[in-house]
């Protein structure tokens, strides 16, 4: 498979995989990754409206080529792949409320979003961590020419880690990179700051 398939198309069967999981995790209210003594920071709140009203059209596109297109085989292949497509939307949007970003308690820190990116910062790794409301442009992993990378949501960033040394990463699609520094969202970016300060301070 590794030989015959291109990591590209395996990493999105991979994440259309678990974010179809999420829909699980979703519906029982659980985090995926969390443990005791961890603290999860959403960062879904800049999409959601986004995402729902994504949702919306989908539905209404589907009711109404549901009566325009009369041929029954045409009707059916394409009530199928709008089916998939709600549920899609809905799967993305399930795995980036149930993967949130995770403090844990030795200060090292989980960023991700969904199903798509997940980077693990140890806390040695961590020089320093502030609230930093940012609004870049580009796609939702971008890497400036000095290396920084950032996590965009809903066109904005909200924290700012400093690295002691450049930390590897992989994109959604395969690509990998060393990062100088971190931007990225989270809801409520000064609880997550102060977590992180008050374990390295431990």
């Amino acid at each position: 498979m590794r030989t015959v398939v291109p990591v590209q198309v395996r990493r999105l069967v991979r994440h259309e995989v678990r974010a179809g999981g999420s829909l699980g995790w979703w519906v029982l209210r659980r985090k995926h990754g969390v443990r005791a003594g961890d603290l999860a920071v959403g960062y879904t709140a800049p999409q959601t409206a986004m995402m729902y009203g994504m949702l919306f059209v989908s539905v209404i596109e589907t009711v109404g080529l549901a009566f325009l297109i009369p041929w029954p085989a045409v009707h059916r292949v394409v009530l199928g792949l709008d089916l998939y497509g709600i549920l899609l939307v809905l799967a993305l949007h399930a795995a980036c409320v149930t993967r949130p970003h995770v403090v844990r308690p030795d200060g090292s820190l989980r960023i991700r979003y969904g199903a798509l990116f997940d980077l693990t910062v140890p806390a040695d790794a961590v020089a320093t961590v502030r609230v930093d409301r940012r609004y870049p442009e580009g796609r939702l992993v971008t890497v400036s020419e000095d290396g920084v990378l950032d996590l965009i949501v809903g066109s904005q960033t909200t924290v700012t880690v400093e690295l002691n040394r450049p930390l590897p990463y992989v994109r959604p699609l395969g690509g990998r990179g060393d990062a100088t520094g971190l931007r990225f969202h989270a809801d409520d970016p000064a609880a997550l700051v102060a977590a992180v300060r008050a374990a390295t301070a431990r």
